[in-house]
């Protein structure tokens, strides 16, 4: 049997870290192990439609590190609410890897032909091409934890604003967009998992399981209320919360259970695009 960890111990010690110990470095072979993990994700066509810049020159990352800290700035300003978007954290990093997508590369994908497909085929093109930069990005992940480090997942950079920064500063073409940021470092404590779903809320055999569809009033609940816990508590099951009565009220079972949805009923679609109900983290927006 190999010593290796196996695969699943390193998917579950991955970890979403804002908080990093200054001072450390490392080599630039670990960084290129890392980065040729996500050379190895699947995509579309086999385009491998990324490109992945690596920022570990101290000025560079300085530089890098203001252009997000602008960024935040702007979703203080104009996304109110969004939690965790002080990005000072990053001048700690021992790098910062930018995922870049080229979208030239969607040519490959499936093209419409016919007037009456053509939005179903462009929504398909691109699906396609977002999930190949998502499956890079998560494959650089579990290598930065298969090498005893930590990171995150930032979605920014890839707004107008920001990318145009950081293509006149690191020169790629502005047409490209930073899709995936992910700051790499040493942690500052230990973390636990953060909370996950009950496995059997989500697994279902040979067909959707109608008593595990989450109603449109739990996600709102969770929107509205529950979101900041869910995201931030360092207990990776809802049940161990001391005050998990108080937090979770009348949807308990249906978020700590794989029993969400008793009746069996499912729902016709509805407009999530922005919060239905207010609760308090609905106000902090």
């Amino acid at each position: 049997m190999s010593d290796d960890p196996l695969f699943q111990e390193i998917i579950r010690k991955r970890r979403s870290t804002r908080k990093y110990e200054a001072g450390h470095a490392v080599d630039r072979a670990v960084l290129e192990r890392i980065v040729d993990c996500g050379r190895w994700a699947p995509s579309g066509a086999n385009v491998q439609c990324f490109e992945f810049l690596v920022i570990d020159d101290p000025s560079i990352k300085e530089k890098v590190t203001d252009v997000y800290k602008a960024q935040a700035q702007r979703l203080v300003d104009h996304a109110k609410g969004f939690p965790a978007v002080k990005k000072d954290y990053l001048a700690n990093t021992v790098a910062i890897i930018i995922v870049l997508g080229d979208p030239r590369w969607k040519v490959c994908f499936p093209q419409p032909t016919t007037p009456e497909y053509k939005a179903e085929y462009l929504n398909n093109n691109e699906a396609i091409f977002l999930c190949s930069l998502g499956a890079a990005i998560q494959n650089i992940q579990l290598g930065v934890a298969a090498e005893g480090l930590t990171s995150a997942w930032l979605s920014g950079g890839g707004e107008d604003e920001t990318n145009q920064d950081l293509a006149d500063l690191l020169g790629y073409p502005s047409w490209m967009k930073a899709y995936g940021t992910i700051p790499i470092g040493y942690p500052v404590k230990t973390q636990n998992s953060r909370y996950r779903r009950p496995l059997d809320q989500c697994l279902h055999w040979n067909g959707y399981d109608a008593e595990q569809y989450r109603r449109h009033e739990q996600i709102d609940f969770y929107e509205s209320t529950l979101r900041p816990f869910a995201m931030y508590r360092d207990e990776e099951k809802l049940e161990t919360w001391p005050d998990r009565d108080v937090k979770l009220g009348q949807w308990n079972q249906a978020f700590t259970t794989g029993t969400a949805n008793p009746s069996r009923q499912l729902e016709g679609d509805a407009d999530f695009s922005k919060p239905r109900t207010t609760g308090r983290a609905t106000k902090r927006r």
